[in-house]
């Protein structure tokens, strides 16, 4: 298979320790090693993240890695694992995926949208033998095809997992996978032809604070991590010499090793011998976990025993290891190597590599991803990552559309621009016409204006002429109701006056004005006197008619009538045919309400006396202009 990228950075994130590696991959095939890096975590496990910031950036600062694309593997003791069997679905993915995930939500201990997690889906076959009885009564032995399918799904919790891929994406590298440390093994060991197809081998990776036990069975792979590794070894022996952790471990390095059962002489030294038990006993207990394993393997999955077992891990360098493991197990013991699938550069420190050769193997099988398909592919990239990758997939598509999109804006904003400077030339033709118009109706309205003027000075006018040939309508009407024997010595106009006057509070008093003009006069309009009435005169009154001045008075609502009768026969009768009419004149009306006629026989007011003299107020139905 062809190689994804030329190089690649592999991260392997230990329970105690950082181990960095860049590979190449050249045109002509193969892996190479380009340079490597090894550091121990001094802090504790809630300061790991601070203490990987602080060593991944000196590691980059030192070695100058070029890889922008970055395999990351984090510790199988921050992990969770299961292998479950499932029943047979006949290649029913849909379903194999429900009862994955119910199964993980059954058993992982956290809640699914705190945790980042894959499965793997396993098959395998045998041959299942029964007897059967032929035709002619012989009995044979028949082998039947049967297969099964398994889901190994790991889990992590998703908050450690960003922990270390925001600080690696922060340094402008890219995340192309993440999984867990027992697989990566697995995937090397199986790379390495260390683990052939027609064996059951177990896998021993003992760390510094747990270890990974994985059993490759055929093409079957079972994987549990157990809480016992080297540094029980080394807290024993600070516990027993009351020294720090850091100075036990050296300790422990420089003189340690795993006791021989039987009858073996003790060494020398104390301190060894010392530090030989006290591993032996750690290494018992990690025996026991082990062989509680293989049985569950045994007893659950129907697995079969295995016939090896590889060592690897910085926990697995002690020395008799090997001898004690192949004691209590008896089986062949040995170390993982699969340094045969990868070269060397000329910057690689050998000497360096083969102090923490058994700690590299989870690189190297990190590294089999870009050219080959590894037996175990589950994928713990967090989702933020991937949702990331979705959306960058979908960036060119973007784009192209923001690219058509401009275009066509483009296009709309020419047809616009186009259609405007259309629409404006048209505008500006309209707005020729309409300002041509607009002067043509401002000349209009100044002559409109001009005609009304004239209009008003002749309808003024006309109504002044209209007035006057009212008054003659008025006196001849006047004349023509009058009896004979009745005559007016004085006709005054009344009507409202423009400013108020003081008025009497009596029946007809309050209408003061000036003393009456002569006969046939029409001067002065005003008012008369509310005091005593001559004598012999017959007084209509109406308080409605209010008295004026004549020259404030704004028009004539009515008239004041100073006049004669002659007394022959009834002494008032000709007075009262005279009312009588003006009650019936389409000029005139009499004031309704309380009349009172007074003839008062006054013989030294007029020179005769069969006269009697009058004052009548009548109210004009059409009021005239002053």
């Amino acid at each position: 298979m062809a190689a994804k990228e030329t190089k690649v950075l592999a991260i392997d994130i230990g329970s105690d320790s950082l181990k960095i590696a860049e590979f190449d991959y050249p045109a002509g095939g193969g892996i190479v090693l380009n340079d490597f890096a090894f550091r121990r975590f001094d802090g504790e496990d809630d300061e790991q993240g601070i203490a990987f910031y602080q060593l991944y950036h000196e590691i980059l600062k030192e070695k100058k890695f070029t890889a922008t694309q970055v395999t990351l593997t984090i510790s199988g003791q921050a992990s969770f694992s299961r292998l479950s069997k499932l029943p047979p679905l006949l290649g029913n993915k849909g379903a194999i995926q429900r009862i994955v995930e119910y199964e993980a939500r059954q058993t992982v201990p956290y809640a699914m949208n705190e945790v980042v997690w894959d499965y793997q889906l396993i098959s395998h076959s045998w041959e299942e033998k029964h007897e059967e009885e032929q035709e002619d009564g012989t009995v044979v032995e028949v082998a039947d095809a049967q297969e099964e399918f398994e889901a190994l799904f790991v889990a992590i919790k998703n908050d450690l997992v960003t922990r270390y891929t925001n600080i690696i994406e922060d340094s402008g590298k890219e995340i192309v996978s993440v999984e867990i440390a027992p697989v990566a093994l697995y995937n090397a060991a199986k790379g390495g032809l260390q683990c052939g197809e027609d064996e059951c081998v177990l896998l021993l990776n003992i760390g510094g604070k747990g270890s990974n036990l994985m059993i490759a069975d055929h093409n079957r792979v079972f994987m549990r991590s157990i809480p016992i590794a080297g540094d029980a070894i080394t807290n024993q022996v600070a516990k027993e010499y009351a020294i720090s952790f850091n100075e036990a471990e050296e300790l422990k390095m420089r003189h340690g090793f795993v006791a021989l059962g039987g009858a073996y002489e003790e060494p020398e030294s104390i301190v060894a011998a010392t530090i030989s038990k006290i591993a032996r006993n750690v290494m018992t207990r990690l025996h026991g976990e082990v062989s509680r394993s293989i049985n569950a393997w045994r007893a659950q999955h129907g697995g079969n025993v295995p016939t090896r077992v590889l060592l690897s891990g910085g926990g697995s360098v002690m020395t008799y290891i090997t001898d004690f493991f192949q004691e209590k197990l008896r089986v062949p013991v040995d170390y993982l190597n699969t340094f045969g699938l990868i070269t060397f550069s000329n910057r690689v420190d050998k000497n360096a590599l083969q102090e923490v050769a058994p700690m590299f193997q989870e690189l190297i099988g990190m590294s089999l991803h870009q050219i080959a398909e590894c037996p175990i592919a589950i994928s713990l990239i967090p989702r933020s990552i991937l949702k990331q990758r979705e959306l960058d997939s979908k960036k060119p598509y973007f784009y192209i559309a923001a690219a058509f999109l401009v275009i066509c804006l483009s296009v709309f904003s020419f047809g616009v621009n186009r259609r405007f400077i259309f629409d404006k030339e048209q505008v500006d033709k309209v707005q020729a016409s309409v300002d041509a118009t607009n002067r043509q109706a401002a000349t209009i309205r100044q002559l409109n204006d001009q005609f009304n003027a004239a209009k008003g000075r002749y309808d003024e006018m006309v109504n002044i002429l209209n007035e006057r040939s009212k008054w003659n309508d008025v006196i001849m009407h006047l004349q023509s109701i009058m009896p004979d024997t009745v005559w007016l010595t004085a006709v005054e106009g009344v009507g409202p006056v423009a400013a108020p006057q003081t008025t009497a509070t009596d029946g007809f008093g309050g209408f003061g004005g000036g003393p009456a003009e002569p006969a046939g006069g029409f001067g002065g309009f005003g008012g008369f006197d509310g005091g005593a009435a001559p004598a012999n005169v017959v007084q209509v009154v109406k308080k409605e008619f209010k008295p004026i001045d004549s020259i404030n008075m704004t028009e004539i609502t009515g008239l004041r009538l100073i006049g004669y009768w002659l007394k022959v026969g009834s002494e008032q009768a000709p007075l009262q045919r005279f009312i009588d009419s003006i009650g019936k004149s389409e000029f005139f009306e009499l004031p309704q309400g309380d009349q009172e006629w007074k003839l008062v026989d006054n013989q030294t007011s007029h020179e005769y006396s069969n006269l009697g003299s009058f004052e009548l107020t009548i109210k004009l139905k059409t009021p005239l202009k002053k």
